[in-house]
């Protein structure tokens, strides 16, 4: 029987193995603003994009890079704190680039106040990309800009399907 378990086990493991070799590591901290009731205990989402338009999405961060690097009842999204996740997600061909942030307005302080977002690509036989995104905004409904989203745009210009020196047609 002790036999049986440990097969299943290692069966287990080579199953997640295959289902990791595909994707990339990413390393996201987020930092939360100085200013009063910055902090939240909310349900932060974020999106990824690359120039492309191609993109990943996290629904729920902190049950999605949970548990790795922080204490068990750790609270996330606190004022003036620096939390990081980790987790496995999409392969990106080019750089991100772009970010969309949202938040549910769930919770007893459903407002929140970001200050940055850096995220960390990485996968095997892969290069490493990193992206810092200021975003200094409040996600509130009853704060300026009063919206439970925003979207950060750096990439540097839209690719176009188009050859250069073709003209589109309208």
């Amino acid at each position: 029987m002790a036999s049986i378990r440990a097969l299943l086990a290692l069966a287990y493991l080579a199953s997640v193995a295959v289902v990791a070799q595909g994707d990339c590591v990413y390393t996201i901290f987020v930092k939360t603003g100085w200013l009063p009731k910055s902090g939240t205990n909310s349900n932060i989402g974020l999106e990824f994009f690359d120039k492309k338009l191609h993109s990943y999405k996290i629904d729920n961060l902190t049950e999605w890079g949970n548990g790795y690097l922080a204490d068990e009842g750790h609270n996330y999204f606190e004022r003036t704190q620096l939390d990081v996740f980790t987790g496995y997600g999409k392969c990106f061909d080019d750089a991100i680039c772009a970010l969309n942030i949202t938040t549910d307005g769930s919770g007893t302080n459903p407002g929140w106040y970001s200050e940055y977002v850096e995220v960390t690509v990485s996968g095997a036989g892969k290069a490493c990309k990193n992206h810092h995104f200021e975003v200094e905004q409040w996600l509130a409904t009853d704060t300026f800009p009063y919206s439970l989203t925003t979207h950060i745009d750096d990439c540097a210009a839209p690719v176009r399907d188009t050859a250069p020196g073709a003209e589109e047609e309208d």
